[in-house]
């Protein structure tokens, strides 16, 4: 369920260009009529209304988020805030200057924040963060630990790069497919690298086991 969670902007995302491409006319005039007062100039051209309401509606879901772990008196993560603030930047320049380019930066820069502050914690403050976030769930050794840090620094600095690759040299100018890359692409990935490090963890899983 957490992992859905996390999802809900992207998935609101897809869903709300998908819409809009299938429907560009309904788009454009939900877009020109309740964002003119945001984008340069006022409007916008009926091929940029879908990715100008799904950057919107993502923006939207990531507050909402924020404030419904506020409202149930739970503690917002660092990275959702880091999450709130990239997307608010890149999303609102993406809107005011209707350039889908910057909201094809933000997975970029977002993977980036993450990797840097994985690794300004574990070389500047001796604190590995992915062992704080994964101890409850399993014990390993301190060498071991220190691995699985660095493993997930490099896996965000390969997305932060793939990302950069598929919105710009592979799906450049068809911001549809990249928009599917972004869902599909990405978040399999990602659980490939979780399945895959679980695997070779699991020699480790097994000793707690066994204990």
């Amino acid at each position: 369920m957490k992992f859905l969670f996390d999802l809900f902007p992207v998935i609101l995302f897809f869903i709300v260009f998908k819409l809009g491409e299938g429907h560009q006319e309904a788009a454009h005039a939900l877009a020109v009529q309740y964002m003119g007062g945001l984008i340069a100039g006022g409007n916008v051209s009926p091929e940029q209304a879908p990715i100008m309401l799904a950057t919107a509606v993502g923006i939207v879901a990531t507050v909402l988020q924020i404030v419904y772990l506020i409202a149930r008196g739970r503690k917002v993560d660092g990275m959702l805030w880091l999450s709130l603030g990239v997307i608010v930047v890149m999303g609102g320049l993406t809107i005011y200057f209707h350039d889908e380019n910057f909201i094809k930066w933000k997975p970029t820069i977002l993977y980036l924040a993450f990797a840097l502050a994985l690794l300004v914690a574990q070389l500047g403050f001796r604190t590995n963060l992915m062992r704080k976030v994964m101890e409850e769930q399993v014990k390993l050794p301190d060498p071991v630990w220190t691995r699985v840090g660095y493993s997930w620094i490099g896996f965000f600095v390969f997305q932060a790069l793939l990302n950069l690759v598929m919105a710009f040299i592979v799906f450049k100018g068809n911001t549809s497919a990249w928009v599917n890359y972004k869902l599909f692409g990405a978040t399999g990935l990602f659980f490939a690298f979780v399945v895959i490090q679980t695997l070779m963890l699991s020699k480790y899983i097994q000793e707690q086991e066994d204990a």
